[in-house]
């Protein structure tokens, strides 16, 4: 042993010398609720030297809280309170060495460890026992235990039965009371007190309709702001034979043919219901089916209809119940058939029919059609028709059976099929480029085609096509046409699909109007200025020409030449200058000599049938006419005119083409 150990043993030693004779009792741990009172149970002894200093007038107790001195952690003067100190009061007799002391208003300030204190001519704080607070919030439970026949293992229906409540109280004025809640109601015993245990008493015999009944009991500690209360309770678990036997249907109402049903066998019985065993009555016998709590059929029929039959058992005893099962279902297969069948073409008749199962049978069926993502009603009635179909009634169409139990629907897509239809708005614009579009319209969608000059178009570096889908059954093409080739006015669009074909010519010179006006009144000017210029060249040509034949004195007459029907194939009549007639007359292959026009004589009136007069209009030409006939009258003609003076204001005239070997009498270098 050290040498610091043996140092504590003799001080121990010496303490306990010294302090012999100086004891006190307490109650080492003491519960108190808030808003309550508390009670120190205290008892101490002193030294006998000193008990003549102990007189009732003389002695003051302290108590001391957390600490042992006494100026710092006083909290009760039994002879001189102090504001902060606990209000209460020492109920034993200190001279009696009795310090049991009570307070009020506890609170959680009250929580901490205590020291007695005693002076009376003597001082003295007992350090060696203490005493430890524990405020608490709400008051502690209360213990419910049950009593029942020695002999019974298990409570029995119809056994006696005592549950007994009982509490530890705290300090509390008035006292706390114990109650019992629970259903149903039951006859309460008188509660007793037995000292400090607060303790209630509950007799009655158990049925059935005890089992699971849960019993509370409650203490009530009536405090001077409100009531603070703690409960304890107990579930009474009574043993009898099945009771309040059924049988459920799921899905409960009717039973549907088709669908799952599952009857549901139910019991109360404690213990459990051993097993549930499941007949049918058949031909006045039953006939047992299967165990268990449930029976299932995952498709029912009509021919399990009739009485099904639950009995329920276990060690006590057993009960049985009963149901109907009603085989009924709403309406089923419901469908839809298109007569005639296959593809139903614009303009013919077709007639919808609306069939279904159903029990009790359908009471009606309902036509409707889906409009812009809603279902419009049409009609009732099981059949829809059509006298004389168009595309607008294309759709999808709907007929709902229904009966008391339920409705079926069921669907089916109208397709009415017709040929390529091409907008109207179909056309062409035109700026830097030709732009056309055309829009069609069939089922089962066309296919588009684009004819330039009635052959087929596809992009190249001077075309451009582009399709866009519009719906199922409308197709909307572009195309995007240089300048290049829409010299031509033939673009075609052209739409077909297996039910025919439709065509569209679209016009390329379309202008715009401020454009059409501007190259229209071009044009105009343009034509005007190249009259203008061709009239002056063309007078300045004939007053020059005149002016050399005038000087030269040339009265040469008409040359014909034999190239003259190639000249003039209609009846319109040629003019030669007579200044180009000279000895080396002109010949086919020097045409580049002869000068022809046309002069138009609306407003010179001849003086008499033949033309004369005219000098002043055709000084230097003459003129010769053909005619349709025969050589002789021909040649008879050229005599007659040759037989006439020669004049220089003559015009001469001839008949025209007889034929080519003998219409030409008049030979180059001769005068007619």
């Amino acid at each position: 042993m050290g040498v610091a150990e043996r140092v504590c043993v003799f001080v121990f030693l010496l303490q306990g010398v010294c302090c012999g004779d100086f004891s006190i009792s307490l109650t080492e741990k003491i519960e108190a609720l808030s808003g309550s009172c508390l009670i120190i149970k205290c008892t101490f002894e002193i030294a006998e030297t000193h008990d003549k200093d102990l007189t009732e007038s003389a002695a003051t107790g302290f108590w001391l809280k957390d600490g042992t001195d006494v100026n710092k952690y006083q909290v009760f003067n039994s002879r001189n309170p102090k504001p902060n100190h606990f209000k209460g009061e020492i109920t034993g007799k200190l001279h009696k060495k009795n310090c049991t002391t009570i307070f009020y208003d506890v609170s959680s300030n009250h929580n901490g460890k205590y020291y007695f204190r005693i002076e009376s001519g003597l001082k003295y704080t007992y350090t060696g026992n203490t005493s430890t607070v524990n405020v608490i919030e709400s008051p502690p439970k209360p213990t419910v235990k049950l009593y029942k026949d020695p002999d019974q293992e298990e409570v029995l229906e119809g056994s006696s039965v005592r549950l007994r409540c009982s509490a530890e109280t705290l300090c509390s004025s008035p006292p706390p009371t114990l109650t019992w809640s629970f259903t149903p109601r039951i006859p309460l015993s008188e509660s007793s007190r037995q000292q400090e245990l607060l303790i209630s008493d509950l007799n009655f015999t158990a049925t059935h309709r005890h089992h699971r009944v849960t019993f509370t009991c409650t203490i009530t500690y009536q405090l001077q702001d409100k009531n603070k209360t703690a409960q304890d309770n107990i579930t009474l678990h009574v043993q009898y034979p099945p009771k309040n036997t059924s049988v459920s249907v799921l899905p409960s109402g009717s039973v549907l043919e088709g669908s799952s049903v599952t009857l549901t066998c139910s019991s109360d019985a404690n213990p459990a219901v051993l097993n549930y065993t499941w007949s049918r009555k058949s031909e006045r016998d039953l006939k047992q089916l299967r165990t268990g709590d449930t029976l299932t059929f995952n498709k029912t029929d009509p021919t399990q209809r009739g009485w099904y039959h639950c009995t329920a058992q276990n060690k006590h005893g057993y009960q049985e119940s009963s149901v109907m099962l009603d085989i009924q279902y709403p309406p089923k297969n419901t469908s839809v058939s298109v007569l005639p069948s296959g593809s139903v073409l614009e303009g013919s008749s077709v007639t919808l029919t609306c069939s279904s199962d159903a029990n009790p049978a359908v009471l009606n069926y309902t036509w409707s059609r889906e409009s812009e993502r809603e279902l419009k009603q049409l009609r009732t009635g099981d059949t829809l028709t059509f006298n004389k179909t168009d595309p607008t009634q294309r759709g999808w169409y709907h007929c709902t059976a229904q009966n008391k139990h339920g409705c079926q629907e069921s669907s089916v897509m109208l397709d009415i099929q017709y040929a390529p239809k091409i907008s109207p708005s179909s056309g062409c614009n035109r700026t830097d480029v030709t732009v056309c579009f055309c829009e069609v319209d069939g089922n089962p969608s066309p296919e588009l085609e684009w004819l330039l000059s009635g052959r087929p178009v596809s992009n190249s570096s001077n075309t451009f096509i582009s399709e866009e889908r519009l719906n199922s059954t409308g197709l909307r093409s572009s195309i995007t046409l240089h300048q290049s080739v829409t010299h031509t006015t033939t673009l075609q669009c052209v739409g077909n699909n297996n039910h025919g074909t439709a065509r569209k010519l679209l016009q390329l010179n379309l202008l715009p109007q401020a454009a059409s006006l501007f190259n229209v009144y071009a044009v105009l000017v343009g034509f005007v200025a190249g009259a203008t210029f061709m009239a002056i060249v063309w007078v300045t040509t004939l007053l020059y020409k005149w002016i050399c034949r005038t000087q030269r004195g040339d009265k040469t007459g008409l040359i014909r030449t034999d190239v003259a029907d190639t000249v003039d194939s209609g009846e319109e009549p040629f003019y030669v200058n007579k200044v180009m007639s000279s000895a080396e007359a002109p010949t086919i292959n020097h045409l580049e000599t002869l000068h022809y026009s046309t002069i138009n004589f609306n407003n010179t009136k001849p003086v008499s049938e033949d033309i004369k007069g005219i000098s002043s209009l055709t000084v230097d030409y003459a003129v010769v006419r053909y005619y349709d006939r025969n050589v002789a009258d021909n040649e008879a003609k050229i005599r007659e005119v040759t037989s006439m003076p020669h004049k220089e204001d003559t015009i001469y005239q001839v008949p025209h083409k007889a034929r080519r070997s003998a219409d030409m009498d008049v030979k180059q270098g001769e005068s007619i």
